[in-house]
């Protein structure tokens, strides 16, 4: 029997390309989120932005970017925390899981990649009540901290990896 998760994180790197001439995002998707693509093209000229792939089954199925640099101000003051954004799940990926298994693998991958780090951030719109019920599942907590973004009001929600990975 194979022990190797259907699920998978891993840096962007040019392999993955070609998965995501396919990855589509509804129009409720992109109200709230970018696509890979225009993540990744803001991720070449700030060095402090990494994209990560989600891998189901060896293929993509989702992508977002973590961030240390100037936007994280915006969401935290800890030095040591990253800011996920972009984050998505193609269209056609989505109801499997993928979205709650990539978040619950979130502290293990940071612990490994991203030693010094023991937080993440993120916002998410107070309409999109989906994506807030899996991040409160997969251990985000609000921060009771509001930013306005491109779409209106944002909860800041924060997870501890430390506290995570225990």
């Amino acid at each position: 029997m194979n022990n190797t998760p259907a699920v998978r994180l891993d840096f962007f790197q040019d392999k993955y390309l070609a998965d995501l001439t396919y990855y589509h995002l509804s129009t409720d998707q992109l109200m709230y989120t970018a696509h890979p693509k225009e993540a990744l093209a803001k991720e070449a000229f700030e060095a402090r932005r990494h994209g990560i792939v989600i891998l189901f089954q060896h293929h993509v199925a989702g992508f977002f970017v973590l961030e240390d640099g100037k936007s994280l101000k915006m969401y935290s003051d800890n030095q040591q925390a990253l800011l996920l954004c972009s984050y998505s799940i193609a269209y056609k990926m989505q109801g499997r899981g993928i979205a709650k298994q990539s978040l619950l693998q979130l502290p293990a991958f940071l612990n490994c990649h991203f030693p010094k780090k023991n937080e993440v951030v993120l916002g998410v719109n107070h309409q999109n009540m989906i994506a807030q019920h899996v991040y409160q599942q997969c251990g985000f907590v609000d921060s009771g901290k509001r930013i306005i973004g491109k779409k209106g009001e944002q909860y800041v929600l924060q997870l501890n990896v430390m506290e995570a990975i225990h």
